[in-house]
């Protein structure tokens, strides 16, 4: 709503491009790896309601139809939480899929999730433990970034979003904006994911 997402989007595809041979594509909401995308699903408030709510304008990427998930290897599936999972247009999108599960083109794929709540009880882990199990019936493997991002995970002077699951940040009533340590978390999981992406397609090519 206000643009947390899309500003760990636009790390998480820094992260991913910083990887040789990896191309990342912008569509909203989420970033594939490769043949890929950040991607938006359609919103399904209204523009009054949006505008009361003070949402800024959206952003200009395409938005992403359900069958050009499969056109991608890998992905990072980021979006802000609704009492602490995925927001409904998401779930949505993914109810949409049912034609990609039937024929298992998402099947053994590489994700990741990421995510933007409203204060520090609002959902940094079970957003992403709920949506798992989204991945889990299309056969995706979920990548967490464990502790990789090394001493950043131990941020305790700072407010700092993010868990072993995946980048967060704070996003409180809008005004907040994710932190220089958030957006570096951020970075890191798409540069983290992307790599594993490279090698799982690699060792597939061999």
């Amino acid at each position: 709503m206000y643009g947390h997402v899309e500003k760990l989007a636009q790390e998480i595809k820094k992260g991913a491009a910083s990887v040789e041979g990896v191309e990342v594509k912008i569509w909203q909401a989420c970033i594939f790896m490769f043949q890929s995308s950040l991607c938006t699903v359609p919103e399904t408030l209204p523009e009054e309601v949006l505008g009361k709510m003070g949402a800024p304008p959206k952003t200009d990427a395409p938005i992403i139809t359900a069958d050009e998930l499969a056109t991608a290897d890998g992905f990072v599936f980021g979006f802000p939480t609704r009492f602490g999972m995925m927001p409904a247009q998401f779930k949505a999108f993914l109810d949409s899929t049912g034609g990609l599960w039937r024929t298992q083109q998402l099947a053994g794929k590489p994700a990741g999730i990421f995510y933007s709540t409203g204060s520090q009880g609002g959902g940094q882990e079970t957003t992403a433990l709920t949506a798992i199990t989204q991945l889990v019936h299309h056969g995706m493997i979920f990548v967490p970034i464990g502790y990789t991002f090394g001493a950043g995970m131990f941020e305790m002077e700072n407010v700092k979003g993010g868990s072993p699951y995946g980048a967060g940040t704070y996003a409180g009533d809008g005004s907040r904006q994710p932190s220089q340590l958030e957006l570096d978390q951020a970075f890191h999981q798409g540069k983290y994911l992307a790599s594993i992406t490279k090698k799982l397609k690699k060792e597939q090519a061999a």
